[in-house]
């Protein structure tokens, strides 16, 4: 969920990320685009994804033939030029990158004399799809999510560990899925590396700053929902543990798993309810009845992300009427080369998930996007199918038309739907095609960082444990900080709460769900458990972190304080140190 503060720094830092983020990708499509005209060669490094299509591949055989393929990539590394790689890779289709484009054969059969672009281009392409997994969940998965909470008439307490949880793990969730459905070895404990790394980083880095950022203002926490998560989430990591030491799950132990969350959500909307009881039967006026959390469009010095902040701040065009011609003239190109940056990665979005929020509705955008959605989901279910693409897009375009021709006589052109029935198809529509963007994104981050690790010498595990969690997880850190800095007593038991949580959720829904799917597709057989060693140091480290916060937020009568923060920190430091030894060393 995004957090709003009014910063007026973090408002220009998001601004100017922003248009850095648009120009970069109108950049690498161009540089794509070029290299695709000119070398001809270069159309072999896009592809139909190899990792399993959550859709169609549980109910067929496992492909025999491409593991017959892909026994012997490790050969690759038998080969020291970039040329005999690059053939290689031509020959052996199945080594290379599971993503929509084969970054190993890019890097090699493209950039191999001139390396250091094709890292500078990979790297790139990294950031602008850590910026679409974020943008796509905060900017349309959250909000398709919070309106339906709201139409369902969910109280805040159930929302906020249903729906709103569902939003703020989203890009964990997905990366997690999206790995255990992966084609190469040891993609699956990239997620469980991502799904905890992450988890470790917010609930040490993320409230250690929180610590000692509001320690000088003797803010403290409610004891027993800060005591429930912490006890909740030390059972959650218990259970990975037993999970990774047996070292196989059956759909069954996914399925109980999975329940943990329901027994936690039971739990909390238990304590919530005694709590509200109590307030009501002391002094009324204690309940607060304004959510702290809000999305807002509106706020003077907020800029959206999605809008690029085009349209914030004053308007200057008549003052006192010096405004020439020539001024107004350059106004509107200005703003127009703004809209045209601001667009590149927007537009392919809006124009295929349907939106209903009063602040952003477009009776064109809707009518587009209901028409484009079902041609997006037949290109990314039955893509691979080249023989009958051209029919199940053809398929695709007529329910899309028919879709669009129903919101053209049902919507007016200045308010979204308001009935309750028509919303609710609208909302859920929105949450099916944001869930598929981030899907798509979450499916190339991982493809990229599973190549990257290969480029630099780097276990994918290293990876999904600092870079991917980090990733993930940087938005948490700014918005929970920035909370607990100018949102007071409540904003500080609102973020150290979300510091928690949000990471239970991550661990049991998103591990949980990529495990269920997984021993699905493995059914009546287990799925085996990736082994890795260094989970246990994870896992021993994460839970290290949650005892040392136990112990001083009782010891300190749960007040937040520098010794609290700092020792979270050292404990994280401690634990990046040794990995990074491990990986140089060995």
């Amino acid at each position: 969920m995004v957090t709003v503060v009014n910063i007026p720094w973090l408002t220009q830092v998001r601004r100017s990320f922003h248009f850095f983020i648009n120009i970069t990708f109108l950049f690498l499509l161009a540089f794509f685009l070029t290299i695709l005209i000119l070398n001809p060669n270069s159309h072999d490094v896009l592809q139909a994804p190899k990792r399993s299509n959550p859709i169609l591949d549980y109910f067929s055989s496992p492909d025999l033939n491409n593991v017959a393929a892909t026994s012997n990539c490790s050969e690759i590394k038998q080969h020291h030029d970039y040329k005999a790689k690059c053939e290689f890779l031509k020959f052996n289709k199945g080594c290379g990158s599971s993503g929509y484009i084969d970054y190993l054969q890019l890097f090699y059969c493209i950039f191999g004399s001139i390396s250091i672009i094709g890292y500078i281009i990979l790297i790139l392409w990294l950031v602008v799809l850590f910026y679409l997994l974020g943008s796509t969940a905060d900017d349309y998965f959250v909000p398709s999510l919070k309106s339906l909470s709201n139409v369902l008439e969910l109280t805040p307490t159930m929302a906020g560990v249903t729906f709103l949880s569902f939003g703020n793990g989203a890009p964990d969730v997905f990366s997690s899925i999206v790995s255990f459905m992966g084609t190469s070895t040891g993609s699956g404990a990239v997620g469980l590396n991502s799904v905890l790394g992450a988890g470790f980083f917010v609930s040490s880095v993320v409230v250690g700053a929180i610590c000692i950022y509001i320690s000088s203002h003797g803010v403290s926490v409610d004891k027993k929902s800060f005591i429930r998560d912490i006890l909740f989430y030390f059972i959650t990591l218990s259970s990975v543990l037993v999970i990774v030491t047996v070292g196989a799950i059956n759909i069954w132990g996914a399925m109980v798993f999975v329940s943990l969350y329901l027994i936690y959500v039971v739990l909390v909307y238990t304590m919530d309810s005694n709590g509200h009881n109590e307030i009501q039967a002391g002094d009324p006026l204690e309940e607060s009845s304004a959510p702290l959390l809000e999305h807002s469009s509106n706020g003077e010095n907020l800029v959206s992300i999605e809008n690029g902040g085009i349209n914030n701040g004053s308007r200057e065009d008549d003052q006192n009427g010096k405004h020439t011609v020539c001024d107004r003239f350059k106004h509107i190109i200005d703003l127009g080369f703004l809209y045209g940056i601001d667009k590149p990665l927007s537009l392919p979005r809006r124009m295929t998930i349907p939106c209903v929020s009063d602040e952003n509705w477009s009776k064109p955008y809707a009518v587009i996007s209901v028409t484009l959605a079902p041609v997006l989901l037949v290109a990314l279910i039955w893509g691979s199918h080249k023989e009958t693409l051209i029919l199940y897009l053809i398929g695709g375009l007529v329910v899309g038309i028919f879709f669009g021709s129903l919101a053209i006589f049902t919507t007016n052109k200045v308010n979204p739907p308001r009935t309750k029935k028509f919303l609710m198809v609208w909302l859920l529509g929105g949450f099916l095609m944001s869930v598929t963007w981030i899907y798509l994104v979450a499916g190339e981050l991982v493809s990229l960082l599973g190549t990257l690790g290969k480029l630099f010498g780097i276990s994918p595990l290293i990876l999904g444990l600092t870079i991917l969690a980090w990733g993930n997880s940087l938005g948490d850190f700014i918005s929970n900080s920035a909370l607990a800095k100018k949102g007071g007593k409540d904003g500080a038991q609102t973020s150290i709460s979300g510091c928690y949580a949000g990471p239970i959720f991550n661990a049991i829904m998103g591990l949980g769900l990529g495990l269920l799917i997984s021993a699905w597709s493995k059914y009546p057989t287990p799925f085996a458990i990736p082994r890795d060693i260094t989970l246990y140091e994870t896992v021993g480290f994460l839970m290290a972190g949650l005892v040392w916060a136990l112990i001083m937020m009782l010891r300190n009568d749960m007040k937040l304080d520098k010794v609290m923060g700092y020792g979270l920190l050292a404990i994280y430091a401690c634990f990046i140190s040794i990995r990074l030894i491990q990986v140089l060393l060995f």
